[in-house]
């Protein structure tokens, strides 16, 4: 089978005409032309794409896209100096992409969740994040998948169709972060002795901002105690060590202050008749 049976039977019809030697040359010049003109639309697009800070991380797949685009292009222009009717080709090609894009529907939406990721940039690597129920340390942002490393050393892949459409929380972008800490002291505590005891142990903690400036606040009477709450600025790499530091702190300061870390109980009075 000779290649005008081959394009017969996909119903692609050659024209013997254009396969003279004033037809030739009209094609070789054309495929020339064709060649210096990609090569300089492909510079225009590295230009462009060099510009756009947005795009830094899909410059190398944008440019692929591109190049096949364009070489598809200069194949269609070609084919139709040689009369053969471009409309079939398409039309093949518009059936085979559909076909494709069916089987690939969950990969095609992962690659698509994938660029909005990285053109949107809702995180970094490097960035704590806590997204679709999984939260911890972004290690690689991919076109399909996304990587977090947990705080007890577990590595999940998320596919980046779910996270592009999540509820994302950054701990890390604003570089900073509030400490939210509640503790109950007796009501035979005085309330300044109780704040004296708890500013003690934040003004020992180097890693805490001194603006903000931290607070203590009275924040409910309870049953059995009195609630006071502790807010405190640090860097977000220093969240953990801090908050531990002040629940560990407290403890300490109230023993030291005779400060009573009361907890829920009943007293029962018995009188007498």
């Amino acid at each position: 089978m000779n290649v005008q049976e081959v394009l017969e039977s996909a119903e692609i019809k050659l024209d013997p005409s254009a396969l003279t030697l004033a037809g030739v040359l009209r094609i070789v010049v054309l495929v020339l032309v064709g060649i210096i003109v990609v090569r300089i639309l492909l510079k225009m697009v590295d230009r462009m794409l060099e510009r756009s800070k947005a795009l830094a991380s899909l410059r190398v797949y944008i440019r692929s896209v591109a190049k096949v685009l364009l070489w598809f292009l200069l194949v269609l222009m070609v084919l139709g100096s040689l009369g053969v009717e471009t409309t079939s080709i398409i039309a093949l090609l518009s059936v085979a992409g559909l076909a494709v894009s069916l089987a690939l529907q969950n990969t095609l939406s992962n690659l698509a969740g994938g660029i909005m990721l990285l053109v949107a940039k809702p995180f970094q690597v490097g960035d704590y994040v806590e997204a679709d129920g999984v939260s911890g340390t972004v290690s690689a942002v991919d076109l399909s998948y996304t990587t977090f490393v947990t705080v007890d050393n577990k590595e999940i892949f998320v596919p980046n169709s779910q996270l592009s459409a999540a509820k994302v929380v950054n701990y890390t972008a604003l570089g900073k972060r509030r400490v939210d800490l509640s503790f109950t002291a007796s009501y035979e505590a005085p309330t300044a002795a109780v704040k004296g005891a708890i500013r003690e142990v934040l003004d020992g903690i180097p890693q805490i901002m001194a603006d903000p400036a931290p607070e203590i606040w009275l924040t409910e009477y309870q049953t059995s105690s009195i609630q006071y709450t502790v807010r405190a600025w640090t860097a977000s790499a220093d969240y953990w060590p801090v908050y531990f530091a002040i629940q560990e702190g407290v403890r300490e300061s109230f023993a030291r202050h005779g400060v009573e870390m009361t907890y829920d109980h009943l007293n029962v009075h018995i009188l007498e008749k």
